[in-house]
């Protein structure tokens, strides 16, 4: 920025993720400590708001600071949503756009506290820092995702249903009442979006909250044919995996006991990507170029066609 001319125009093109991929710590701090920071954030169980609402009090650029940066340059930003509610001040962490009301940090561990409160109070004070308003554009959603799912449905003659609802929780138990809405429901397709968490346990294996939700789900579409549910991070990724997510239907749990594989254990250690590759449930897509949180789709044929 310190090279862009004071009549320079800038534009910010900023999506999800950011949060996890642009950072500028305080003065002592280092790279170890943010990775400590960010790894119990990732397996806490914390949603997107309280995990962004930490990553701010110890960034000197977060929370709209990085805007404090700018002069009187010109400038605006055109941001891609992966936040419930698609604020501005939570998309990355909010790079230009201030919160409008400072939340309080959510509940830390002592450890992950006393490094959290160290950082933060390293974070220089940027109120009296000339600043220039942004203009915000947020040209992406997850509402965008799910009406294009729908969309692209009912060109092929499918009946659809899109619950407007947020999905949010823990995976596993979102999985299991997705996949019990799905055999209660209408048939045809059925479209939710949202970004579930997984608590992981001490030694977790490899998975993701996709993964994880799906592989709940399948417990319940056990036994009930003509029922298939997708579970998929819209950026192609999930997790510590190279999966975007899973696909699950009602031999799921079948194929795993054919291969002498548990899927409670795999729950209860956070390993589902192990068991669903054996079965052939995995969805790998590579990467999308974008990230508007998670689409969980599922299909439910008649019980006449079934």
């Amino acid at each position: 920025i310190r090279l862009t001319p004071e009549q320079g125009h800038l534009v910010f093109l900023i999506s999800g993720g950011a949060s996890s991929l642009v950072e500028v710590l305080p003065p002592g701090a280092g790279l170890g400590e943010l990775q400590r920071i960010n790894g119990w954030l990732l397996g806490s169980g914390l949603d997107i708001v309280a995990m962004n609402r930490v990553r701010t009090a110890i960034s000197c650029i977060k929370g709209g600071r990085l805007r404090s940066r700018l002069g009187q340059r010109r400038t605006e930003a055109y941001l891609i949503s992966d936040v419930p509610g698609d604020d501005p001040a939570v998309i990355g962490s909010g790079l230009l756009v201030p919160p409008s009301v400072l939340r309080p940090l959510p509940e830390l561990p002592s450890g992950i506290r006393e490094w959290v409160t160290s950082m933060a109070a390293r974070v220089p004070d940027c109120a009296d820092a000339p600043v220039v308003p942004v203009p915000v554009h947020v040209i992406a959603t997850l509402r965008d995702a799910c009406q294009g799912a729908a969309a692209a449905a009912e060109r092929c003659g499918m009946d659809v249903t899109l619950h407007g609802e947020f999905l949010c929780g823990e995976a596993a138990v979102c999985g299991e009442r997705l996949a019990r809405e799905l055999l209660a429901g209408p048939p045809g397709i059925h479209i939710w979006g949202g970004e579930t968490t997984v608590t992981l346990p001490a030694d977790p294996g490899q998975g993701g909250r996709n993964q994880h939700l799906a592989l709940a789900a399948a417990r319940v579409l056990e036994g009930h044919p003509g029922v298939t549910l997708l579970a998929a991070g819209t950026d192609g990724s999930d997790g510590n995996t190279q999966a975007a997510g899973a696909l699950v239907d009602a031999g799921t749990v079948a194929r795993a006991r054919a291969l002498g594989l548990d899927l409670e254990q795999a729950l209860a250690g956070a390993n589902a990507h192990a068991l669903l590759k054996a079965c052939g449930d995995l969805v790998t897509t590579g990467p999308t170029g974008t990230n508007v949180m998670d689409l969980m789709i599922g299909i439910r044929q008649s019980w006449t066609d079934s």
